[in-house]
């Protein structure tokens, strides 16, 4: 079988960040890299399933809704994927991850879908280990430009 575009990227010289992943058509699949990967710190699974419901719930109210087509976390535990229409420049996708980090990093209050009937695993949610991650984040997204986002 022929190798998957994410299987041909050096894991061992990748760092936190975003990066561009792949561009399939107008779909851009960005790599939100939380954590060095194979670096013996991966994301805990509580803490990433409340990222997963503040991150999908920031991005998809901004202006750019229509075009967010997936956020979720890589089976690795070491980031979250970002799949956006190319309507959405890459100036703007890394600020809406960079303002869904911040969001995340100071949201207060019940974690949106937190109930039996929205969510498969409702009880299994650590929004402290979030805040710890998005903080982090927020600091290693700071001043990321276009020019970053090559791996």
């Amino acid at each position: 079988m022929k190798k998957i575009a994410s299987f041909t990227v050096d894991h061992t010289k990748l760092k936190k960040g975003m990066y561009i992943s792949r561009i399939d058509g107008d779909i851009i699949t960005y790599d939100v890299r939380m954590k060095i990967p194979n670096g013996n710190d991966y994301l805990d699974m509580a803490a990433a399933h409340t990222i997963e419901h503040l991150f999908a719930t920031y991005a998809r109210n901004t202006s750019f809704a229509d075009s967010i087509i997936y956020v979720g976390p890589m089976g690795c535990r070491t980031g979250f994927y970002f799949l956006v229409r190319d309507s959405v420049s890459k100036a703007k996708a890394i600020e809406i991850v960079r303002d869904s980090m911040k969001f995340i990093r100071d949201y207060t209050g019940e974690i949106p879908g937190l109930t039996k009937e929205e969510c498969g695993n409702y009880r299994e949610h650590s929004l402290s280990g979030a805040k710890k991650v998005a903080a982090d984040m927020t600091e290693v997204l700071s001043d990321w430009t276009e020019q970053k986002l090559d791996y």
